[in-house]
């Protein structure tokens, strides 16, 4: 089989190894994919994630066989629509269904019509409002931005100063673009954090190994936000009780309202869940695999990815019996330094001939260049990904292997999972 996957990170990056281990696939084009990348699929840099016509075109003329749009903004844009009108079985949601995710507002009003658990609101899309609402309320409070931002949209002033500087930043300084053309602001919810990720063909849903997320850039959750430091699975957090509570609640309720509101979900939906003092809620959705939680749930998964996929797209999902690995995962992102503020390019990246069996480095922000050489090309460079049966060695490998890898102005978190092994302790 001839596949082609969208993207060009870190997540991408897991999506393809995975992939490559089903022996049917032959080859695996990556648009526009990365310098990493280009040891495990034909990379297309030429052709951008976003770059929709060209995608199709691509797919068309090189007799792809099964496409995976991985990242949010092809998806909002239609890709997965495009691909099916050019006869292409792909794996991800269409644009409407995409809005979960690409529509703040959207996801809220969905969830406060359909009664699933979220923290409570207000919409505005005029910022002198906006200021008039908060200086009667209570912080500390979340303001997200209602479009796509790279994960960076949400912000969580402590003090009416700080949502006032918000508020301009968002809707006045238009520093997401359009995203900022309206906000939601929501109240402050306290309790663990969860991420669930799930493979859904609009009926049935299978939930992956949950995980955890770190989100700030200094260590103690210190810091602005990133797409993501570094994760760990399953999340001790995350017992078979909530799992059931979610899957009642949350889960199952989500699809059903997709389907009343004639947008039914195909593809992976993420849950990113807080579980309150009065039960677990819905922080955000989002309508892809997570970056960079796919990077420590995938190499816990024991059924085949693609065949996953398919039976996604061809709504038989209920039909296959998806198995997962035991044991944990840890994931720890080296980044460039400065990252998510302005960082520096084309630092040469030194990595070590041979890596542990149970350690996988996924390429997220790095480049060839013309004479062969990995340079830095992002914020977030690598995700050094270890395996093993407790969190505690899965880290210890995870941080060994991130040691022997060097470029100019590396940085990484040194908590990663600490949390998460104060919990099991």
């Amino acid at each position: 089989m001839t596949l082609l996957v969208v993207g060009g990170g870190g997540r991408e990056h897991a999506i393809i190894k995975k992939l490559r281990e089903n022996s049917e696939v032959e080859t695996i084009y990556a648009l526009p994919g990365n310098g990493g990348i280009a040891a495990d699929a034909v990379c297309v840099p030429e052709i951008g994630a976003k770059d929709i016509g060209a995608i199709v075109d691509f797919a068309v003329s090189h007799g792809v066989d099964f496409a995976v749009v991985a990242p949010d903004d092809p998806l909002a844009l239609g890709c997965v629509d495009r691909l099916h009108e050019a006869g292409i079985p792909c794996f991800g949601p269409d644009a409407k269904a995409a809005r979960i995710e690409a529509s703040k507002v959207f996801s809220k009003n969905l969830m406060k019509q359909y009664g699933i658990p979220t923290a409570d609101y207000r919409v505005f899309d005029d910022p002198a409002k906006a200021l008039e609402y908060l200086r009667g309320a209570d912080f500390p409070i979340v303001i997200k931005a209602d479009g796509l931002a790279l994960g960076k949209g949400v912000l969580i002033p402590q003090n009416l100063s700080e949502a006032e500087d918000a508020v301009k930043s968002i809707m006045e300084d238009k520093v997401f673009g359009a995203s900022g053309n309206e906000i939601v602001v929501e109240e402050f919810l306290t309790g663990p954090e969860v991420s669930v990720l799930a493979f859904t063909d609009g009926t049935a849903i299978v939930p992956m190994v949950s995980s955890m997320d770190h989100k700030r850039a200094g260590e103690g959750d210190t810091g602005l936000n990133t797409g993501g430091m570094g994760t760990i699975a399953p999340n001790p957090c995350y017992t078979p009780e909530t799992a059931k509570i979610c899957m009642e609640t949350i889960f199952l309720p989500t699809l059903a309202a997709m389907r009343a509101e004639g947008c039914p979900f195909k593809g992976c939906l993420y849950f990113g869940l807080m579980l309150t003092p009065k039960g677990p809620k819905v922080i955000e959705y989002n309508c892809r695999f997570g970056d960079p939680e796919t990077q420590v749930v995938l190499p816990l998964l024991k059924t085949d990815l693609l065949t996953v996929m398919r039976a996604v797209e061809s709504e038989t999902l209920g039909q296959l019996t998806v198995e997962w690995r035991s044991g944990a995962a840890a994931c720890v992102i080296l980044a460039s330094g400065g990252y998510p503020g302005h960082y520096e390019k084309g630092k040469a990246i030194t990595l070590p001939d041979t890596l542990p069996e149970n350690v996988t480095v996924y390429h997220a922000g790095d480049a060839l260049t013309a004479e062969g050489a990995l340079v830095t090309s992002g914020g977030r460079v690598l995700g050094v990904t270890a395996t093993a049966d407790t969190l505690e060695a899965a880290l210890r490998d995870a941080y060994a292997a991130a040691g022997t890898i060097d470029f100019e102005g590396k940085y990484l978190r040194r908590d990663i999972g600490r949390r998460a092994l104060s919990l099991q302790s």
